[in-house]
């Protein structure tokens, strides 16, 4: 088998326990290629785990007046590393990149066992382009439970925008119909930048009844 990133020929690890249940344990990954990738630690905002720093940021300052308190956990901080996997996954269309961090997510995701995973979903016009919203990829590999009950209208990509921009853009999310929120959610998304996705949802789903609400993703 390969990995996935770089396409290094790797070796199947074969545990004693493997042996005995007939089962290998495959690697996806090549460790060269899994340590490019720059873990938060421990020295980050307290609120949404921003790097390098140990009070709260700017930005959380910012949801903090406009009455959000941001809960926010994120594994990976954006590096080149990162951009360039996001880059290969979201634009080039590399689906099964989806798999490379679905060991992890599945750890630490199963922290927040009382919460429903609600994922951020793609409009239907950029879901067509690529072909698969990659936010739903990464909790599929999981195999965790997640529910889809929302709903984005067509805009310019917020990856395309600045953070005035961003806080600018008319809200493009809506709750599907019908839906019944759950007591507690956990939302995900692939990247958290100044937190106005993430951030403008909580406040929706605050106002539509659900009050416990912390939100996940995978980079920061």
């Amino acid at each position: 088998m390969k990995c996935l990133l770089c396409g290094k020929s790797l070796q199947t690890e074969i545990t004693f326990t493997n042996l005995l249940c007939f089962k290998k344990e495959e690697e996806i990954v090549c460790e060269s290629c899994i340590s490019s990738f720059e873990s938060i630690g421990g020295n980050h905002c307290p609120s949404c785990f921003k790097k390098g720093l140990s009070t709260i940021c700017q930005d959380c300052q910012f949801w903090c007046k406009k009455g959000v308190k941001v809960d926010h956990v994120a594994l990976y901080s954006y590096n080149q590393a990162m951009k360039e996997y996001f880059s290969r996954y979201k634009f080039d269309g590399d689906y099964l990149l989806r798999k490379v961090f679905s060991e992890i997510l599945q750890t630490e995701l199963k922290k927040y066992k009382d919460y429903q995973i609600v994922i951020v979903p793609l409009s239907e016009q950029r879901f067509k382009s690529r072909g698969f919203n990659q936010v739903e990829g990464l909790i599929k590999d999981t195999g965790l439970a997640y529910l889809d009950i929302l709903v984005k209208k067509e805009v310019e990509a917020s990856s395309s925008k600045n953070r005035a921009d961003r806080l600018l853009t008319d809200f493009p999310f809506l709750l599907k119909d019908g839906v019944k929120l759950p007591e507690k959610i956990l939302l995900f998304d692939d990247i958290y930048t100044t937190g106005t996705t993430l951030n403008r949802l909580k406040s929706m789903l605050l106002e539509a009844g659900c009050q416990n609400i912390k939100t996940f993703s995978l980079a920061r």
